[in-house]
C-alpha cells in the first residue's frame, strides 16, 4: 500500500523510522493529545523517536526470558537453570542424553524472528549491533557468539534438527509446549499458553550470560499515522480513544504483553505472572529501530543468519556479508 502511494491512516508494525525519514508520518505533536503523549513510559517513547521527535507510538511491549522444563532438567540431574554459557552447554548435553527425542536447547534462527534470538546472544557476550553510529555486526564479540550457537548445533548437537530454518512460534515454542525441549528463550504470551494447556511444568529465569549482568531483549511494536489529505483530526481522535487507559490496558492484559504507558504499569504491577518480565525490563535493550537502515538490516538477518548454524556454515562469512550490506544501506 505504501509503495503504491496508498498508505493506511494508521499502521501497526515493529519498525517506523524509514517512513519518518521519508516524511510520510505525523509526529506525536501532530497526531496525539498532550495527555496521551505524556502517558508513554520514557524508554518506549525514546525507542519511537527519529531526530528527537516521536513518530512510532508504542502499542505493546515484551521482554524475553529464559524458560526451562522443570521435569526434564530434574530427570537429567540438572539442579538449577544455567547462569553461564558453559553451564548451558552442560545442562543441554544432559537433557539431550535422556533420549526419546528430547532436545537440550531449542534454537530458532529461521526467518520469523532470527534477529531477536541473535540479539540476546550477542548482547550476552558483550557485543552489539552498532558501535556509535556505525554498524558493527561482524565484530569479534558477535563472531564469538555466532560460533557458540553453531557449536550448539553441530559440535555439541544439543539443538533441534535444522535450527537455521526453525521459526520461533511454530517451531521452538511448539516443541517446548510439547514437552520435548529442556530450555528455550520465550516471553509472557508463551507462559500464558503453557498455563492454559497445563502440560509442562516450567520455570522462568534470567538469560545465561558471559558478561556478568544478564541482558535481555525488550521489544515494542508501534502505531504510526500517515499523512493523508483530510485525515489528521480523525487519526487524532482514533489514537486518543485507543490509548485511553481502560482500552489499551485491557487489550495488553488479555494478550499477555507488557504495558507501554504509565497508567498501564500502575494497573498491571500487581500481576505476579508478569513479574519476571517487568523485573527484566531495567536490563533490557532494544533493537536499533530508530535507525532508518534497520528495516533492511533486520530483513537481511532474518533471511540469512540461520545459514551460519547449518552443517558446513561459516559464521564469519555470514556476519561479514551482513556487515557489508548494512554499511552499504547506510550510505
Amino acid at each position: 500500500m505504501i509503495q503504491n502511494n496508498q498508505p493506511p491512516d494508521v499502521l501497526n508494525l515493529n519498525s517506523f523510522s524509514s517512513y519518518a525519514k521519508d516524511g510520510l508520518l505525523y509526529s506525536g505533536d501532530e497526531a496525539l493529545s498532550p495527555r496521551t503523549r505524556e502517558d508513554f513510559l520514557e524508554a518506549f517513547a525514546r525507542g519511537g523517536t527519529y531526530r528527537d521527535k516521536l513518530y512510532g507510538f508504542p502499542i505493546l511491549a515484551s521482554a524475553r526470558a529464559f524458560f526451562y522444563n522443570r521435569d526434564l532438567l530434574a530427570k537429567a540431574g540438572v539442579t538449577a537453570p544455567p547462569r553461564t554459557w558453559d553451564e548451558l552447554v552442560q545442562a543441554a548435553k544432559r537433557v539431550q542424553a535422556l533420549g526419546a527425542g528430547t532436545i537440550g536447547y531449542a534454537l530458532p534462527l529461521g526467518p520469523e524472528e532470527a534477529q531477536a534470538e541473535w540479539s540476546i546472544w550477542m548482547w550476552n557476550n558483550g557485543g552489539d549491533w552498532k558501535a556509535g553510529e556505525a554498524w558493527a555486526i561482524n565484530s569479534e564479540k558477535n563472531l564469538q557468539a555466532l560460533q557458540f550457537l553453531a557449536a550448539l548445533a553441530n559440535t555439541h548437537k544439543v539443538t533441534q534438527i535444522n535450527p537455521g530454518k526453525t521459526n520461533r512460534t511454530d517451531g521452538a515454542f511448539q516443541l517446548f509446549k510439547d514437552g520435548k525441549v529442556g530450555m528455550v528463550i520465550g516471553f509472557s504470551p508463551l507462559a500464558a499458553q503453557l498455563d492454559a494447556e497445563a502440560k509442562v511444568r516450567y520455570g522462568v529465569t534470567q538469560m545465561p550470560t558471559n558478561v556478568g549482568t544478564p541482558v535481555t531483549l525488550g521489544v515494542e511494536d508501534y502505531l504510526m499515522a500517515f499523512k493523508k489529505k483530510g485525515n489528521q483530526e480523525a487519526v487524532r481522535q482514533f489514537l486518543d480513544l485507543y490509548y485511553q487507559p481502560e482500552q489499551i490496558t485491557r487489550w495488553i492484559t488479555a494478550e499477555g504483553f507488557l504495558p507501554v504507558t504509565k497508567s498501564g504499569r500502575e494497573r498491571m504491577s500487581s500481576n505476579e505472572k508478569l513479574k519476571p518480565y517487568l523485573d527484566a525490563l531495567p536490563s533490557a535493550r532494544l533493537a536499533p529501530t530508530t535507525d532508518p537502515t534497520w528495516d533492511k538490516v533486520k530483513l537481511d538477518v532474518q533471511q540469512s543468519i540461520g545459514a551460519a548454524v547449518q552443517p558446513g556454515g561459516d559464521p564469519k562469512q555470514v556476519l561479514d556479508r551482513l556487515q557489508k550490506n548494512a554499511a552499504e544501506s547506510a550510505r
